[in-house]
């Protein structure tokens, strides 16, 4: 595609822009996280300023855009406002960062986003097993403790959990979705089979039970688009996949993979998914006194410390949305993913790019069990569904005017 910039430069900066996105978790705090691919983006506004242009915006872009305007406004009726200056100061830094990276990808190739979805979904999980076994070793493989962290392992009640290059767990399948998903439904090559490899390796590592669910949900869903018998082999390799990650798990780590992951699962009755139902329940009641506009932009941490004596998230995007913005800000967050899937179906993403569709799916299932209002991996995915529907939809329009172009030519001769 001519269309689009076929700069050397932009290579390596789609490389590097996934690359530093998946180590946000190394900053610099200055008054706020200072991550790497924000570096990035005040480097390309220097270096490459010229270059940077504003693109037609997606529906769901002008919806997301309505959606932080609504959630912020609610900050008004905020009883503590300084929560609510600060995450609106946030959302203008992820937003600017937002348009910085849409610029950069509606630049490259869609195969070059693919090559560096691999080579860095490769590095990503490679290092992540890395540093878990570096805490392993640390620890001695004496698997006792509670909230204890060594490099990529966090101890959690006794339970090995991998972190990797992140500081959680369950974040760390959300920043995986991307690379599972691309890797399951690209997984000719033998790099995407070795990286199919790893990411369902970490990621049973990390004994996150919402992990386990998403990968399963997102097999089912990716066998619905696909005839199943078309499927086998994939199936086969999958089968594989997992054996063989339970083999390094048992050998080489030590690990009763299968004996935690039962006893993760048994203990949901016990500790209510960690203490969420609580924290679930608290979340409604705010929303049941406030339900226009809730407490507030990012005031349930304030609400919850004061009253409950803890510093605990809602640990679910919609309940917490609706807990600090009521009914205006959940209003626009469906909006926003309502759009979202909406040109998702409409532009056949799910045949075209299915690695897209099924990432969709992966990060808004996560989002029951995480607090993601504004996050680093769903910017950078939303960045990249939009160059591909923006490149996609320049591609239709320069096919339908060129038949009256030739035609006129034909009027001339």
């Amino acid at each position: 595609m001519n269309t689009f910039s076929q700069q050397p430069q932009y290579r390596g900066l789609t490389f590097l822009l996934i690359l530093l996105v998946t180590l946000a978790n190394y900053h610099l705090y200055i008054g706020f996280a200072l991550k790497p691919y924000m570096v990035l983006s005040i480097a390309y506004m220097l270096v490459f300023f010229g270059a940077f242009r504003f693109y037609r915006l997606q529906l769901f872009e002008v919806a997301m855009l309505l959606f932080y305007l609504l959630y912020v406004s609610t900050g008004i009726f905020a009883l503590y406002p300084a929560s609510s200056i600060r995450i609106m100061i946030g959302i203008f830094i992820y937003i600017s960062c937002y348009f910085v990276m849409k610029s950069i990808l509606v630049n490259t190739t869609q195969e070059m986003i693919h090559k560096s979805l691999t080579y860095v979904g490769i590095l990503f999980n490679l290092g992540s097993l890395f540093f878990y076994f570096l805490g392993l070793q640390k620890v001695g493989f004496v698997l006792s403790g509670d909230r204890v962290y060594h490099y990529g392992l966090m101890l959690d009640s006794n339970y090995p959990r991998l972190i990797g290059l992140l500081q959680d767990p369950n974040f760390f399948v959300f920043y995986n979705t991307i690379f599972f998903a691309y890797f399951l439904t690209n997984a000719r090559s033998w790099m995407n089979k070795f990286g199919l490899l790893l990411t369902i390796t970490t990621n049973l590592l990390t004994f996150s039970r919402g992990g386990l669910l998403v990968m399963v949900c997102l097999l089912l869903v990716y066998l619905a688009l696909n005839n199943p018998l078309r499927q086998l082999k994939t199936l086969l390799g999958l089968g594989t996949a997992l054996l063989i990650s339970l083999y390094v798990s048992v050998v080489y780590f030590k690990l009763d993979i299968i004996g935690v992951l039962r006893s993760r699962i048994e203990d949901f009755s016990q500790d209510g998914g960690s203490g969420r139902l609580e924290l679930w329940g608290r979340a409604w009641n705010y929303f049941a006194e406030n339900p226009l506009t809730g407490l507030g932009a990012y005031n349930f941490a304030d609400y919850n410390s004061v009253e409950f004596n803890d510093d605990l998230t809602v640990h679910n995007t919609f309940l917490d949305i609706l807990a600090d913005a009521g009914l205006v800000g959940i209003f626009g967050y469906l909006l926003f993913l309502g759009l979202l899937l909406f040109q998702l179906i409409y532009y056949k993403v799910h045949k075209r790019e299915p690695y897209l569709f099924l990432t969709f799916i992966g990060l808004t299932m996560q989002m029951g069990f995480l607090t993601v209002i504004i996050n680093d991996m769903f910017f950078l995915y939303v960045a990249i569904l939009s160059a591909y529907l923006f490149q996609s939809q320049m591609t239709d329009e320069v096919v339908i005017s060129r038949p009256a172009h030739m035609e006129r030519e034909g009027e001339a001769v």
